[in-house]
């Protein structure tokens, strides 16, 4: 069983670049421990920042030090960091389309027991919605390397979102493929499908586990690891509908302006299909655990699976 959770993945990412570049900053809103950053400010405390809590301006320090040439890793929880900071992400960082990586910790319902203040069911519609701002929801610890690593090649913003707690691998050290911007197939896209289901972040393993039930039922089932929801890979998401008969969509988020709109909107426009959508309620989301509120909600294994049957033929 895994136990490296995404957020650390991260830091020993940026540890093992910041070595030999020194404009590799990182900022935290007193939330180095949440963010798993700990590591990092205490060796290279010369790249390190602690604003305090004031999400508001972690963003737009991290934005001036942007303008200045260095490389920012902005780190606070995603509940907090897709609404108290909002207006500094959008002008600030991407209005001037400026080289600031805004890392949202502990997103979707990881803060389970804390209730909806510390939930962030709506930061994939928010931050999509935002010209120039990229939305990334990295699905395990390899894949999660994989994003750092081109993201600290470009300099452009993006908004990154990780949950709190470890996810089972989906993939490993030595087959992790990867490709920026661009969709990772779990499964054949070129033939027959009975469905297509597309996930994102820690959503992506239930659903590559559905495939799995599907299949012992007789039913294909590709799955679409869409770590990318903006920009969205379009082609892929139209390829993949082309192929099935039902459009599955899997998310850690509201109903309205995440994964499943955004896939929806392609495939009614390009090759129309059923598609269903998978998401927190637009309500309240109970309290608890995870994993338990997960299964409240059927977005789990079982749970995709069973609606895949349901919506067949």
């Amino acid at each position: 069983m895994n136990k490296v959770p995404n957020r650390q993945a991260i830091c020993e990412t940026l540890m093992s670049y910041a070595k030999e570049d020194k404009h590799i900053i990182a900022l935290c809103s007193d939330s180095r421990g949440s963010a798993s950053m700990t590591p990092f400010f205490n060796e290279f405390p010369e790249q390190s920042v602690e604003v305090g809590i004031a999400e508001q301006n972690l963003v737009s320090i991290s934005a001036g030090m942007a303008h200045c040439g260095e490389k920012p890793y902005c780190f606070s929880p995603a509940c907090f960091l897709s609404t108290r900071s909002y207006e500094q992400a959008k002008v600030d960082v991407a209005y001037s389309n400026t080289n600031v990586k805004l890392i949202g910790i502990s997103g979707g319902i990881s803060y389970g027991e804390l209730g909806m203040s510390h939930h962030s069911a709506q930061d994939i519609a928010a931050m999509s919605a935002i010209p120039n701002m990229r939305v990334y929801l990295p699905s395990d610890r390899f894949q999660t390397v994989k994003l750092i690593e081109s993201l600290l090649k470009d300099e452009k913003p993006a908004y990154v979102r990780v949950g709190r707690n470890p996810v089972e691998d989906i993939y490993s050290e030595d087959n992790c493929p990867f490709e920026m911007d661009r969709v990772t197939v779990i499964g054949e896209l070129d033939g027959k499908n009975d469905v297509a289901i597309v996930a994102c972040g820690e959503m992506v393993r239930p659903a590559v586990e559905a495939a799995a039930i599907l299949k012992e039922k007789g039913i294909k089932a590709v799955v679409l690891d869409m770590y990318c929801v903006k920009p969205l890979d379009k082609g892929a998401v139209i390829k993949a509908a082309q192929s099935a008969e039902l459009v599955i969509t899997v998310e850690e988020h509201a109903p309205y302006g995440g994964l499943g709109s955004a896939v929806a909107v392609e495939v009614a426009a390009n090759c129309p299909k059923k598609v269903i959508t998978m998401a927190l309620p637009d309500d309240h989301v109970i309290t608890g655990k995870s994993g338990a509120v997960f299964d409240y909600y059927g977005l789990n294994a079982e749970g995709i699976a069973k609606k895949a049957v349901e919506n067949l033929g």
